[in-house]
């Protein structure tokens, strides 16, 4: 299996889903309409690729592009044949849902929480979606990039002793 034969396969069954494609260090990565995720994936799932086997789900935060801000990131693989492929979904901060993945793998579950827990991005359909890692009543997404890396009120750092 290619990564042009993924492609193809896809951009045949979702002419109108696909916004991009990109093969950054071998790997395909496809950027998709985020309304269309789950049925892309529920393809790659049951169709002849057997692409059945989610690695991984994580969130991405672009403040300086306003209509793809928030984005969600998807890696699976078939594991038979060891071919991997990246799904990308970008959305605006005031629409920051997708649809949970948790009726096609059990492993969502534990991976959409984490990653609305960090990011804030809701998965439409999840059983238990709150968070996992964090306090509940923290009342933020950490890992958006609204805060300041460093408390700016410490007085016992000397910046010089760090390059700065």
């Amino acid at each position: 299996m290619t990564n042009e034969f993924v492609l193809e396969a896809l951009s045949r069954e979702f002419p109108e889903s696909i916004i991009s494609s990109s093969e950054p260090y071998g790997m395909l990565t496809v950027e998709v309409n985020k309304d269309d995720i789950k049925k892309i994936i529920h393809y790659l799932k049951d169709s002849s690729l057997e692409i059945n086997f989610l690695t991984d789900v994580c969130g991405i935060h672009y403040p300086e592009f306003p209509e793809k801000e928030i984005g969600v990131i998807y890696h699976l693989q078939n594991m038979m044949t060891n071919f991997r492929i990246r799904i990308k979904a970008f959305m605006t901060r005031e629409n920051v849902e997708v649809d949970s993945l948790t009726e096609l793998y059990a492993g969502a579950n534990w991976m959409e929480r984490e990653t609305f827990d960090f990011y804030g991005i809701k998965f439409k359909g999840h059983p238990d979606l709150r968070p996992i890692l964090n306090m509940e009543d923290l009342g933020y997404h950490p890992m958006l990039k609204e805060y300041r890396l460093e408390d700016g009120t410490r007085t016992d750092k000397n910046d010089s002793m760090f390059g700065r």
